[in-house]
């Protein structure tokens, strides 16, 4: 409840580094996420955003762990800004190494395209 108090508070004042906050939660640009396999036991997630950060901003990154083992499964998400920032990080890192691993970057469909 503290929570949504402090964000209300804060898109209801008036100055100008909040609007930037107000537009990111209410008028946000397309998101595009990609999926990233191959990634070594070792790598964190902000290992893995600061990684990607070299082709846009990055919003998210997301490792799936194994929860009876507390690791890493080998593969996560990385969410971008722009699709287009998205494009470049599929192209610029897909089939490189990472943390002595080989990397494979594909762009994440939405769920309604997904093949089941």
């Amino acid at each position: 409840m503290a929570a949504v108090r402090e964000i209300s508070a804060t898109l209801l004042s008036r100055s100008k580094p909040h609007t930037s906050l107000f537009r990111r939660l209410f008028f946000r640009r397309k998101t595009s996420k990609i999926f990233v396999k191959g990634l070594a036991f070792s790598t964190t997630e902000e290992k893995l955003a600061e990684a990607f950060s070299q082709y846009g901003n990055v919003l998210k990154a997301d490792i799936v762990l194994n929860k009876a083992k507390n690791r890493s499964k080998g593969f996560g998400y990385v969410t971008f800004a722009e699709e287009e920032e998205a494009r470049k990080a599929q192209i610029g890192m897909n089939r490189k190494i990472l943390h002595g691993r080989v990397l494979y970057v594909d762009i994440d469909l939405p769920n309604e395209r997904k093949k089941t």
